[in-house]
């Protein structure tokens, strides 16, 4: 008999037909609570998304749960906890994404700083023929700072010193194989730099993080870019900075309740908003996709998985 599998999250098409091969799959969104509740003795499997939220209380519901295979980096709304006391593997698909996310953590400070939106609307509105576009900030020599030097801000200063920029970082200790300067508090290191590029992962220590004095360490000649999690921001703070120019302009790829954008970065010239798509090219997408279903069909098959969070 195939394992039952609930799918926790709208999932690519592509992976609900492999799923659907190996599985007898679940969808969610199709269940009522009685529904859920008459399966739950026989789901032995999840897929879930790095959106998902996985209580402690959904975990108890489903006594035969033996593993979470998430398609994604983050696992930020999984009780990582509760699935460790019930003996729960959960596997996500880090690193793949990687040289992507560093890539877009450029373009958002590169389109923030040389105010490529603001330009692009300039040409269309017809304001060229009145005279030029006002100047904006140089991004060769700059010093750039780094919120956090795992995978994705190492990967962002190698970028970074093809631009002939000055690096810094903060994080919980000072790494001993860069030679970039470390910052023992972010504070410390917003006011030391012209472009601040937070890359830490979320938690309770980073919650907000960025915040109004943060801001205004970076003062009014600084972007800020943010590839990492919204809540590492205090997005109240920070469209405050914008809107009376204590910062110069910001990038921002993630958001704290999303697909809900603040209403107030929406009315704002000095910031360049995406989806949540630093990750999402073709290559990165088709081999999460892969490294999901494969996670799954290890653990079944009694094999090792691959990047196990428990």
């Amino acid at each position: 008999m195939k394992p039952n599998v609930l799918l926790l999250s709208r999932l690519p098409e592509t992976l609900i037909e492999r799923l659907r091969a190996r599985f007898d799959c679940h969808e969610h969104e199709q269940l009522d609570a009685a529904g859920l509740q008459a399966l739950a003795p026989l789901l032995r499997g999840m897929v879930a998304t790095g959106e998902s939220v996985v209580t402690r209380e959904l975990m108890t519901r489903l006594p035969a749960l033996e593993i979470i295979s998430v398609l994604g980096v983050g696992y930020d709304g999984i009780d990582i906890e509760a699935a460790r006391e019930r003996g729960i593997c959960v596997t996500h698909t880090p690193g793949l994404s990687t040289e992507d996310i560093a890539d877009f953590a450029m373009a958002l400070l590169l389109s923030a700083a040389r105010q490529v939106a603001s330009a692009d609307r300039f040409v269309r509105r017809g304001d060229w023929s009145a005279g030029r576009h006002p100047m904006t900030q140089r991004v060769f020599g700059a010093r750039l700072g780094i919120v956090g030097l795992g995978r994705i801000g190492r990967a962002v200063a190698v970028r970074a010193l093809a631009f002939g920029m000055r690096i810094a970082y903060t994080g919980r200790t000072p790494k001993t194989d860069v030679a970039y300067r470390w910052c023992d508090d972010v504070l410390t290191l917003a006011a030391s730099v012209d472009f601040l590029v937070v890359c830490a992962s979320a938690g309770p220590a980073t919650r907000a993080l960025i915040n109004a004095e943060v801001l205004a360490a970076l003062g009014p000649a600084g972007v800020l870019v943010n590839v990492a999690r919204g809540a590492i921001v205090d997005e109240d703070a920070l469209v405050q900075a914008l809107r009376e120019r204590k910062i110069l302009a910001a990038g921002l790829d993630v958001f704290c309740d999303e697909p809900r954008v603040p209403a107030g970065l929406l009315g704002l010239d000095n910031v360049v908003l995406t989806p949540h798509m630093a990750s999402t090219t073709g290559a990165t997408v088709q081999a999460m996709l892969e490294l999901t279903f494969d996670n799954l069909a290890a653990h079944f098959d009694g094999l090792p998985v691959s990047a196990p969070v428990v």
